[in-house]
């Protein structure tokens, strides 16, 4: 099973990263407002970037990495900065 790393900007422009092995499913629980409590009232979302990690720890690892980024190195990330 492949697992799914991504980043939703959010209507307030804010930058939010998650893993999943499904991503429409994870998408319409954010839509929701089930899907985490950052994105709960931040909605509408747009999918920004994705990227498959083999393995649960692997996306976990990657997932945290993004998370350390700056704002900036999120945004070249996704070929926005």
């Amino acid at each position: 099973m492949a697992w799914m790393v991504y980043m939703l900007e959010c209507a307030d422009n804010s930058l939010y990263t998650g893993i999943t092995v499904d991503l429409e499913r994870r998408l319409e629980e954010h839509a929701k407002g089930k899907g985490a409590k950052y994105t709960k009232h931040r909605g509408p979302f747009t999918v920004v970037f994705t990227e498959r990690q083999k393995t649960r720890s692997q996306a976990l690892k990657r997932e945290a990495g993004i998370k350390a980024m700056t704002r900036e190195e999120k945004l070249g990330l996704i070929g926005t900065g």
